[in-house]
């Protein structure tokens, strides 16, 4: 796939990121399509696990917005990088989130299959979203990953 082809790919995947149009997103995606999110350590596979993963994302972060500032490729990958504006909001992470519209850096890694979105592998800071967003990053680590957090001695 050319490169051209694979960013108007992940462009519109970020407009329908965007506008919070779930719909949208997964038309773009292939029936084997793997989400990773490691900050919040998540993958979801396939189409279904794909539309919950998104609706309890925007139910999260209902006024999240990304923009992608470059983008480098080769045969199959697409790396992109922007910049990802989102207001937490809830209790999903075990925290009381202040109101604050956090600003983090996001790098984007996609891969393709029969001109759909294969993969995408998506990467921010979690302290930073957490620190911008009023939270503590800990408390939303031990929410994330229990069994990583409990503190067992080796």
């Amino acid at each position: 796939m050319h490169d051209r082809r694979m960013f108007e790919l992940a462009h519109a995947l970020a407009v329908a990121k965007s506008r919070q149009d779930v719909p949208a997103a997964l038309r773009l995606f292939h029936p084997c399509i793997a989400l990773e999110t490691p900050a919040f350590g998540t993958t979801a596979r396939g189409p279904a696990e794909n539309e919950k993963v998104l609706r309890r994302f925007f139910a999260a972060f209902p006024d999240y917005d990304v923009s992608l500032h470059g983008h480098a490729s080769n045969e199959d990958t697409l790396v992109c990088w922007g910049t990802a504006r989102m207001t937490m909001t809830g209790d999903r992470f075990g925290v009381l989130p202040s109101g604050k519209r956090a600003e983090v850096p996001v790098f984007v890694q996609f891969t393709f299959k029969d001109d759909l979105i294969a993969s995408e592998r998506f990467f921010f800071d979690l302290a930073t979203l957490c620190a911008q967003s009023g939270v503590s990053t800990d408390a939303v680590r031990r929410t994330l990953f229990p069994e990583s957090t409990r503190g067992d001695a080796v």
